[in-house]
Formats: structure tokens, sequence, C-alpha cells
């Protein structure tokens, strides 16, 4: 449940107070339609927003089905490391498993290369190497490895409140741009509630 609503640059951003946590996943686990419940408890929730971001754990467990479920698209970012791109194949596949057994609407944005050092040899290579054989599914925009993105948290806040000058939130909010630019470029109109 959308539990507060913040308000910056024309934007509303809604948070929840309660944290979903392994206790969490634990419970969905027992529930009968355990796959369908983080959508039923949305429910009207996200009918009010253009946009609704849920971010999952980096992990294929029943928080990140529940989401695929319940979501219209994925944008999935991906860490500049080695790891990651074995986990990016198994992600790939449980997409491809659930739109076609749970929700055949799920559309995938792209991906987003995240905590790229330029300092780093390994981080330009795992870019050109995403890029290379996933084409224009990846994202121009790059976010880079940031100490003040991995700050905000610690403070309770989004990155963008917490510096909108940085390089990390610049480049999230040039994300967002340039997200909006493809879905307008694609025919997608953004769906506004009732």
């Amino acid at each position: 449940m959308i539990t507060s609503r913040d308000h910056f640059q024309g934007s509303t951003f809604g948070f929840c107070e309660q944290i979903i946590t392994v206790h969490h996943d634990a419970v969905l686990r027992r529930k009968i339609s355990h796959l369908l419940s983080l959508k039923s408890a949305l429910g009207g929730e996200m009918g009010g927003y253009d946009y609704v971001i849920i971010d999952c754990p980096p992990a294929l467990g029943l928080l990140t089905i529940n989401a695929l479920v319940a979501v219209d698209s994925l944008l999935i970012p991906l860490q500049c490391e080695f790891f990651a791109l074995e986990g990016l194949s198994q992600l790939l596949d449980t997409v491809k498993r659930v739109k076609q057994n749970l929700n055949p609407g799920l559309n995938l944005l792209g991906i987003v290369l995240t905590m790229y050092d330029k300092r780093n040899n390994l981080s330009a290579q795992v870019a050109a190497d995403v890029r290379n054989h996933m084409g224009k599914m990846v994202y121009d925009t790059v976010i880079p490895r940031n100490v003040r993105i991995s700050e905000a948290p610690s403070h309770g806040k989004p990155a963008l409140l917490y510096d909108v000058d940085c390089a990390g939130s610049r480049a999230y909010l040039h994300l967002a741009s340039e997200v909006l630019r493809r879905e307008r470029s694609a025919g997608r109109a953004m769906r506004v509630g009732p």
C-alpha cells in the first residue's frame, strides 16, 4: 500500500512504509494465489500514476515473479559486472516463461547498464558484450558508479531527492527522458488512471 507521497519537479513519487522482507517472501509462498498476490495487493493503487516503478531484489524469487506478473513493462538494470551477465540470461528466460504462462502482456522495455566505472576495463567489456548481444534493447544512458547514489538509502531518500545534482541522479533523469522518448516513438501511450 502506498502510504506517503512526495513531489519533485512536477512528478509525484509514492512510497511504502513497509519494506518487503524475506519473511514476507515466505508468507507469499503459503498463499494459494501467491503468483497474483502483488497484483491483487496493488489493485487500484497504480491507477493514478502514469508509471509505477517496482524495484525488485536481484534474485529470481517469488517477489520478483510476483512483480513480473503485476506489471505491464520491465526495465532491467544490469550491473557492469561479470556475474551479472550470467544472471541476465536466467532473467530473460524467466521473463519468457512468465509472459507465456502468467502475463502475456509483459513488455520488455530494455536494459540499462548500471554501476559503470569508466576506470575499470571490466565495466567497458561487460557493456560492449551486452550491447553486442542485445543491440537496441540496451539504453544509451549508462548509470555510473556513484557514491551519492549509494548514500541515499542510508538517509531514507531516493537518490533524486538526496542529491539531484550528482552524476548518478543526472544519469537517472536522462534515463527517464530516454524511456519516455522510446515509449512515444514505439507508439505506446502512457496509461492514465480511471
